[in-house]
């Protein structure tokens, strides 16, 4: 059998209506797991590319905002699919404005969703996978900013930062416990949170001439490295950060 294969796993993919958590939850499909999506919006088209590769997607409408929410995800999930293994933490948002006029309300609105919900997803789902004592892993969708500070998204820099150290902390802890936590950071992709640079055409080309690759990603270019780490071929991986970022941070 193939390390990559994922047949009768499992995953938890947060922000599954689009982009790349879409990507990914079809990625993740295709080499064998179900999907269990969660997401704020319609997911059925996701549901039909996951169908289409013959594997299963159950669909939990989810604000990741809301804590009271996201309390109570991991035992609504295991109520429609018993003992997920892979979880996903991709749900996002994005906020653009100089840090000098910065509010409180969009510092805390991306903290919230794109940190804090993710803190306790992984807790909650880490609790799960120890009490049925089933191997797991956490794959956390950083940034580019989780190495870099970026320009006029404070929280959202903070955020992907925290996020990369709260892998590493996750690995450290859990590593003994059958849990593997890294996380993905993703390049300049074009999905619905980049419109607003694409659109930029001085921004847009500054951005191309520092990418070797010499293009944006595409959402399902993140896919591979989703299946790397969700499968046994990384079973000795921990902690990492893995850019795929076309070489943006080797220049």
């Amino acid at each position: 059998m193939s390390p990559f294969d994922l047949s009768g796993r499992c995953a938890i993919v947060t922000g599954a209506n689009t982009g790349i958590g879409q990507a990914i939850a079809v990625g993740l499909a295709a080499a064998g797991a179900d999907i269990i999506g969660f997401g704020r919006s319609s997911m059925t088209a996701t549901a039909d590319q996951v169908t289409a590769t013959g594997r299963v997607f159950y669909s939990l409408q989810a604000d990741l905002s809301q804590m009271e929410e996201v309390r109570t995800l991991i035992e609504r999930a295991t109520a429609l699919r018993p003992r997920p293994d892979i979880l996903v933490n991709n749900a996002g948002i994005i906020r653009r404005a100089d840090t000098i006029d910065f509010t409180e309300e969009d510092w805390d609105a991306v903290m919230d969703t794109n940190l804090k919900s993710a803190f306790f997803l992984c807790q909650s789902f880490a609790k799960m996978a120890m009490a049925e004592q089933i191997p797991a892993k956490i794959i956390n969708i950083a940034s580019l900013l989780s190495f870099q500070g970026g320009i006029r998204v404070p929280s959202y820099t903070a955020a992907k930062s925290g996020l990369a150290g709260l892998t590493r902390l996750m690995a450290n802890e859990w590593a003994a416990r059958g849990i593997n936590v890294n996380a993905i950071a993703p390049g300049y992709v074009e999905t619905n949170n980049t419109t607003a640079l694409r659109a930029d055409t001085e921004r847009n080309a500054d951005i191309l001439k520092r990418i070797p690759a010499g293009r944006w990603a595409r959402a399902d270019d993140m896919a591979g490295a989703a299946v790397f780490l969700a499968s046994h071929a990384s079973d000795y991986v921990h902690g990492t950060i893995l850019p795929v970022d076309g070489g943006w941070l080797a220049r």
